[in-house]
């Protein structure tokens, strides 16, 4: 016995199944994760503190090269505090940045193979970047009770600075991880930006050392979250400037849906070119 079944072509249909599917797909968001965080830590000697050795060079580096020689003023708060609470964003930036921009290449294997919303690849490597900073922060809250400068009311905003950040590295991660996927040279690009993001963003100084240049200083979005953080950490020693965080807001909202679009146009040929 056969059946007549009726079936209904509507636009746009494909691409709200796709979000449908993202969430259906989110245990795989969780095990792609864990996976990765494993590989990071396993059969290291040091383990975690591996993720304390890079922000800790870089605070005494930055601390000498623009504390001490270049003698950037701080206000009423320790150099170091300033200079950490610049890593803290930069960090957790940069590490969901690069992980995202090379995760369709390193799990090319099943992007060829199976089938999952492809976005579920960059959006693991934007968690597992979340450890390395959760371990940080607990580096900051110790030094500011080692300098007894420990951050005031203002500290219960900080998640919301947190979620910018993931926005704008996964934007950003976006366009890379598409653009890595067809053109292997970018692999060699994004360690070049990261090397030289962390000097063209006020992580070693604040921007209040530049208030003629703030404005479009603020075109760069990292320049408004590292303000927010310092505002958050550093009591009023980081007064909050509006235009800053606004264009700053504006330029990550920018770059995640362009980068989200982008992705979705390239996701589609992606098994025959990753």
């Amino acid at each position: 016995m056969t059946t007549n079944e009726a079936f209904t072509i509507e636009a746009g249909r494909a691409e709200r199944n796709y979000w449908i599917d993202l969430w259906r797909f989110r245990e795989l968001l969780g095990f792609l994760a864990w996976r990765d965080i494993k590989v990071r830590y396993k059969q290291t000697v040091l383990g975690a503190c591996w993720a304390l050795i890079q922000p800790l060079v870089t605070l005494v580096v930055f601390t000498l090269v623009f504390g001490k020689m270049a003698r950037m003023p701080s206000g009423n708060s320790p150099y170091p505090l300033l200079v950490l609470a610049g890593l803290l964003p930069w960090q957790l930036f940069s590490n969901s940045l690069s992980g995202a921009s090379g995760s369709l290449f390193t799990n090319s294997h099943l992007i060829s193979k199976v089938y999952f919303p492809r976005l579920l690849v960059p959006l693991s490597a934007v968690a597992v970047a979340l450890v390395d900073f959760v371990i940080v922060l607990t580096l900051y809250f110790g030094m500011s009770v080692a300098y007894g400068y420990t951050p005031d009311w203002r500290v219960i905003v900080i998640p919301i600075y947190i979620f910018a950040t993931l926005l704008a590295s996964l934007g950003a991660g976006l366009w890379l991880a598409a653009l890595t996927a067809r053109y292997r040279d970018f692999r060699f690009v994004v360690p070049f930006i990261v090397q030289v993001g962390v000097f063209l963003s006020p992580v070693g100084f604040s921007t209040m050392n530049v208030p003629n240049w703030r404005i479009a200083y603020s075109i760069n979005p990292v320049v408004g979250i590292i303000d927010g953080f310092r505002w958050c950490l550093l009591r009023a020693d980081a007064p909050f400037y509006w235009p800053s965080q606004l264009i700053g807001m504006l330029m990550t909202i920018t770059l995640l849906y362009s980068g989200i679009r982008y992705f979705r146009s390239t996701e589609r040929r992606l098994a025959d070119i990753i």
